[in-house]
């Protein structure tokens, strides 16, 4: 979320609580303000306008792009095609909403709306995109990866066929579900237009998956999987990472009022209006978004638990079930159609490395056992109770062996 849209306290809020949890803080396509520089590692986003990373005449301009990620935070660099809600629209910033900070970090004149394009100048197709996500990697050393919006699967086909060859490839690919959500699209775009996200993440997945080239991508979901049981279910899709956004808005003090476009966003978070962005403090704003964080992670993890794993990531779609009302249940991976079952997990050295990771953390236990647990530990029993025989036994017999003697 652009600082532009977001007004800079919401945008630090953001930031701040990020530091706070060590979440990554994705910038928008808005370009990097100094309200993002308040400790959390940054994804810096590049959209059809190189905001930030632009010369005069609006053009990409490398040598800016490479002295922007010298200068900040940068850990990787997401090329936007398109977004979930407004697939095949450039973005747009009221005039109203732009001051001289904002014109100046994107390169934009003052007084008129900034309309971002369609689509990207730099490449054509799959394969000059390629081109440009490798010229971007050796330029700045950073994984460079995209964001899009899914409606034919011809494309994700393409890309994993030129991956394929090992030569090229993206590192990370984030797919936006339709149901993400903007104020900067026509409500016909943001209603209907761009597919959900249950329906177009296993195309892509399923795409890379008979290529075997999964586990070489990292994969990141959006659309509304702030939400922990929309994300349990991405995470057995096979999804390494989620994106929060409205759910971050709405810790920081978004009550959905609709004045986003108009600048006149009454908590603050989306105007630029410095009477009513006063109003927004981070102090505590960064404390809730925070909150939040650790909340989703929490609940994510106790899910993981109940299905019998340590880590969100290890949930398979064997462990979820897809319900048609109360008549029929059936497994995740059977309904969105992936060929195996054990597409979405990790490679075996991913899942052991999460294994490690997770050793030690807090989980849900029992009472300690006592010296009848079929399964206790042998620490010496207590002193009369359950004291061995000279058979090696407990000093019972079993009710089998009571059965089996004549007699």
């Amino acid at each position: 979320m652009s600082y532009g849209a977001l007004s800079g306290p919401a945008v630090e809020a953001i930031n701040r609580g990020c530091a706070l949890t060590g979440a990554l803080h994705n910038t928008g396509e808005g370009g990097i303000s100094v309200h993002h520089q308040h400790g959390a590692d940054l994804v810096f986003q590049i959209g059809t306008a190189y905001f930030g990373c632009r010369d005069a005449r609006g053009r990409f301009d490398l040598a800016r792009l490479k002295d922007l990620v010298a200068e900040h935070p940068v850990r990787a660099i997401e090329v936007k095609l398109s977004q979930g809600a407004k697939p095949g629209l450039g973005g747009l910033l009221p005039a109203a909403k732009i001051t001289e900070e904002i014109a100046a970090i994107r390169g934009i004149p003052m007084g008129q709306d900034c309309h971002s394009p369609s689509r990207h100048a730099e490449f054509s197709d799959v394969d000059s995109m390629l081109d440009f996500v490798e010229l971007l990697a050796e330029e700045t050393g950073l994984p460079v990866g995209i964001k899009s919006a899914v409606g034919h699967d011809e494309m994700w086909e393409d890309l994993a066929r030129l991956m394929a060859g090992g030569d090229r490839g993206v590192d990370f690919i984030a797919v936006d579900g339709g149901e993400g959500g903007t104020g900067a699209a026509p409500l016909t775009f943001a209603d209907s237009v761009s597919l959900p996200f249950r329906l177009v993440f296993p195309q892509v997945y399923s795409a890379f998956a008979r290529e075997g080239l999964t586990d070489r991508v990292v994969w990141m979901g959006a659309g509304k999987l702030g939400l922990p049981e929309n994300a349990a279910v991405a995470f057995a899709l096979g999804v390494d990472l989620v994106y929060v956004a409205r759910e971050a808005m709405l810790a920081v003090g978004c009550i959905q009022a609709q004045r986003c476009h108009d600048d006149r966003c009454p908590t603050g978070v989306a105007t630029q209006n410095a009477w009513l962005t006063r109003g927004l403090d981070p102090d505590s704003k960064s404390e809730r978004a925070a909150s939040y964080l650790r909340a989703w992670r929490r609940e994510m993890l106790k899910v993981a638990e109940a299905c019998g794993v340590e880590h969100p990531g290890l949930v398979t779609g064997e462990m979820v079930d897809i319900l048609l009302g109360t008549r029929t249940a059936t497994p995740l991976w059977r309904s969105v159609g992936y060929e195996d079952p054990g597409w979405g997990l990790p490679s075996a050295a991913q899942q052991e490395q999460i294994r490690q990771l997770m050793a030690g953390a807090p989980a849900g236990g029992s009472a300690p056992p006592s010296a009848t647990a079929v399964d206790a530990p042998d620490d010496g029993p207590e002193e009369g109770v359950g004291a061995p025989t000279a058979d090696g036994g407990a000093g019972r017999r079993s009710r089998i062996d009571d059965a089996a003697t004549p007699g």
